[in-house]
């Protein structure tokens, strides 16, 4: 809980001296704004944070939302298929894709970083394919438009991908600190082999965290489709990756596998963003937008690390 409470007093900062520097940051359009990308950020955001807790890296995030996309489109405007089915067929692929990661990683020893890095190309490489490397849209075409309203609807004025978060949010939150199949995420990462030991099916944990990340994927693939109206296959979802395993690090989730809790990613999340607000707001170059959030993750990092060999210090000369 103190890593919760130190990220949320940083996100508390800064929302006040974004706000003294920029008023506009509280107008209403730039919170509502700022809540759809937290809440379609957020959500495989907490994917990408339960693979960390095993121990393990999605690289794909970004490739696979834009791989979601087009699939989603096509079967909506081109095979002309019902939305209920459209929306299962792209969950399904992104699954299916989240298995098939977890299966190479855990029955072939592979790292997850060379077998996720694969799939970022793979992902993004059929992606332009299917699309013949062109953008590909929605329209205005009728049929769709209780998905179209999930991406960009309001519920009691609310944006409806926050509400999603938070619904989603609360889920995880029970199965991850609440549920056993939680606990053995959590030991699955801290030691692998005294998990296996102890009678934990260690592979089924793993496969399984690859597959609740395709599908909390490709839930946020469905709603950046719908968000942005249409898809370039060669820029759609690039660096998403970056982002969610950016929110769950500073959330408080340990890259060696273990840690992390479903509050903190999203605060991580909204930390991001709040940040990328800031950028914006104050008129720093945009070029400059990935060097200031590798500066704040890392600062970030560094001083996790920092309180904990000063914590495992203290415990050795106790």
């Amino acid at each position: 809980m103190k890593k919760e409470l130190g990220i949320f007093i940083l996100l508390v900062v800064l929302c006040a001296v974004t706000t003294l520097e920029n008023a506009r940051f509280l107008s209403p359009e730039n919170l509502i704004n700022m809540a759809n990308i937290i809440g379609m950020f957020g959500i495989f955001g907490i994917g990408a944070g339960l693979v960390i807790v095993t121990s393990g890296i999605d690289l794909s995030v970004g490739s696979l939302i834009a791989l979601i996309g087009i699939l989603l489109i096509m079967a909506l405007t081109e095979w002309h298929w019902p939305w209920p089915l459209a929306a299962l067929f792209v969950l399904g692929v992104a699954m299916v894709l989240g298995w098939v990661h977890g299966f190479l990683i855990t029955r072939f020893h592979m790292q997850p970083f060379i077998v996720t890095l694969c799939g970022l190309l793979l992902y993004r490489g059929l992606a332009r394919f299917i699309a013949q490397d062109t953008t590909i849209g929605f329209g205005d075409l009728p049929g769709f438009g209780t998905l179209r309203s999930l991406a960009s609807g309001r519920w009691l004025g609310v944006p409806m991908p926050f509400v999603l978060l938070i619904i989603v949010s609360i889920i995880m939150w029970f199965v991850l600190h609440r549920s056993v199949y939680g606990r053995y995420l959590l030991a699955v990462g801290r030691n692998e082999e005294a998990a296996r030991f102890s009678g934990i099916n260690t592979r089924r944990v793993i496969a399984s965290s690859y597959v609740l990340a395709g599908l909390l994927t490709g839930i946020s693939g469905i709603l950046l489709a719908f968000y942005t109206n249409s898809v370039t296959p060669s820029t759609h979802g690039t660096f998403y990756e970056l982002y969610g395993i950016a929110a769950a690090v500073l959330g408080g989730c340990s890259l060696r596998g273990g840690e992390g809790s479903i509050l903190g990613i999203l605060i991580g999340t909204a930390l991001l963003q709040v940040l990328q607000n800031l950028v914006n707001l104050l008129g720093i170059p945009s070029s400059l937008n990935f060097a200031v959030m590798g500066a704040v993750v890392l600062v970030g990092v560094l001083a996790d690390q920092i309180f904990k060999q000063r914590a495992a210090s203290r415990t050795k000369s106790r």
